[in-house]
C-alpha cells in the first residue's frame, strides 16, 4: 500500500509596493495627513487651530505627552529647553573645522548632530531627548555665524525656542511679529505623518539604538532633495518674475518648455495644502507695508497664475500651492538665508521626530519588512579554475 504525502503548501509572495506605498507601518497619536480633504491633525488639533496660537514649547509639549501643558509645566519645560542650549565645547570645535571645508548648512547638522549627547548621561533619556531639541537650532545658527566668518552667538536663557535662534543667527533680539511667524512656522511643521525622515527615525530607535543616532539619520533623510523639499527655487521664481506683468508669459514658457513650477503639487496632498494656507496668512501678517507688501502682493499674484497654467497644461492633475510656496516667502521675511530653509525646516520637525522615537520605543518592536528576491539562482558552486 503506498502512502500518499501531502504536497507543501506554497507560501504567496508578499506583495511588492514600491516605496512602500499603501503600506501601513505605525499607528500614532501624533498627526494625520488627509490629503483628500486637505487636512492637517497635529496632537488632535488642526494646523490652523495650533500653529498660529500655539508657543513652539507648547505645541512640542503636547506632541510629547499627549496633553496640554498647563502654565507651572510651560514654564518648567521652557527653562529647562532654555538652560540646555549650549553646546558641548568638541561640538564647536568640531563645526569650525566644517566651516574651514566650507561645507553646506545641512552637512554641517549631520556632522555634528551626533554629537549633541557628549556630555549628558546617556541613561537620563528625558535629559537627552529635551538637550537635542534645545541644541539643533544652536548648531545651525553657531554654524551659520562660523560659516561667514564671524563668532557663534551664545544663545539666551530668557529667550523662547524660536526667538533666541533668531538672536543667535543676527546677533539682535527679533520684534515680536518676527517670533510669531517663525513660530508658526515651527508648529505647521513640526509632524507630518510618517514621512521619509520620521520613518527614518523610527526604524533606527526601533533598535534600541540611542536618540541622537535616530537624529542624525532623520537629518540625514530631510537632507535629501526629494524629501527636503525646494522652498528656495520657490521664492527665487517669484524674484525672478519681477513684476506682476511678467508674471504669466514667464510662467507660460516655464511650462512650455516642459519644466516645473517650485512650491505646486505634492504626493499626498490632492487638494490645497493646509500648511500652505496656514504660512500665507502668517505671511500676509508679516508683510503688512511698504516694499515688503508688494513682494507679498507678486507672491499672491504668481500663485493664482501658475494655478490657472497648471489647469491649462496639466488638466486633471489638481496641482495645487503646497507648503514651500510660502515657506520661501515667510523665511525670507525673517531675513533668513535661502540655505538656512532646511536646516530651519529640521529644527521644527526634531520636536516631531523625538516624539515619534518616544512612541516607538513604546511599542518595544523592531521595524522589519520583508523584500521579495528577484536576482538569478545559480547550481553547484564550483572551484575557481587557475
Amino acid at each position: 500500500m503506498v502512502t500518499a504525502t501531502a504536497s507543501p503548501v506554497a507560501t504567496p509572495s508578499p506583495e511588492f509596493r514600491p516605496g512602500l506605498e499603501g503600506v501601513v507601518a505605525a499607528e500614532t497619536k501624533l498627526s494625520h495627513v488627509d490629503g483628500l480633504k486637505g487636512e492637517l491633525i497635529i496632537a488632535g488639533y488642526t494646523v490652523e487651530e495650533i500653529a498660529p496660537k500655539a508657543a513652539f514649547e507648547e505645541a512640542t509639549y503636547l506632541l510629547w505627552h499627549g496633553t496640554r501643558a498647563n502654565s507651572q509645566q510651560l514654564a518648567q519645560f521652557t527653562q529647562e529647553l532654555a538652560q540646555l542650549r549650549a553646546l558641548p565645547a568638541a561640538t564647536l570645535d568640531l563645526l569650525a573645522a566644517v566651516a574651514k571645508e566650507r561645507k553646506p548648512t545641512m552637512d554641517a547638522l549631520r556632522i555634528a548632530a551626533g554629537t549633541l549627547d557628549l556630555n549628558l548621561d546617556a541613561n537620563d533619556q528625558e535629559l537627552v531627548t529635551k538637550a537635542l531639541l534645545a541644541r539643533v537650532p544652536t548648531i545651525v545658527a553657531a554654524y551659520w555665524q562660523l560659516h561667514n566668518g564671524g563668532s557663534p552667538v551664545a544663545p539666551r536663557s530668557d529667550l523662547g525656542h524660536a526667538a533666541n535662534y533668531l538672536y543667535m543667527l543676527s546677533g539682535k533680539e527679533a520684534d515680536a511679529a518676527a517670533v510669531r511667524g517663525l513660530e508658526t512656522y515651527l508648529n505647521t511643521i513640526s509632524d507630518h505623518g510618517l514621512n521619509a525622515s520620521t520613518f527614518a527615525a523610527r526604524v533606527i530607535i526601533a533598535t534600541q539604538s540611542d536618540m541622537a543616532s535616530a537624529l542624525v539619520g532623520a537629518i540625514g533623510a530631510l537632507k535629501g532633495p526629494l524629501h527636503g523639499g525646494a522652498p528656495g527655487p520657490a521664492l527665487e521664481m517669484v524674484f525672478e518674475i519681477g513684476t506682476p506683468e511678467a508674471a504669466e508669459p514667464y510662467l507660460r514658457a516655464k511650462l512650455e518648455r516642459g519644466e516645473r513650477l517650485m512650491g505646486f503639487g505634492h504626493r499626498v496632498y490632492k487638494v490645497r495644502d493646509p500648511r500652505a494656507e496656514v504660512l500665507g496668512k502668517a505671511a500676509d501678517a508679516m508683510f503688512a507695508e511698504g516694499e515688503r507688501r508688494q513682494l507679498y502682493e507678486l507672491a499672491k499674484l504668481v500663485e493664482k497664475k501658475s494655478l490657472a497654467l497648471l489647469q491649462e497644461y496639466k488638466p486633471g492633475r489638481n496641482l495645487q500651492t503646497n507648503v514651500e510656496f510660502y515657506t520661501a516667502l515667510l523665511l525670507h521675511g525673517l531675513g533668513l538665508d535661502t540655505e538656512l530653509f532646511t536646516p530651519t525646516f529640521a529644527i521644527g520637525r526634531t520636536a516631531g521626530w523625538i516624539a515619534h522615537c518616544r512612541e516607538q520605543l513604546a511599542t518595544g518592536r523592531i521595524i522589519r519588512p520583508q523584500s521579495v528576491y528577484v536576482g538569478p539562482r545559480y547550481g553547484r558552486w564550483a572551484p575557481t579554475q587557475p
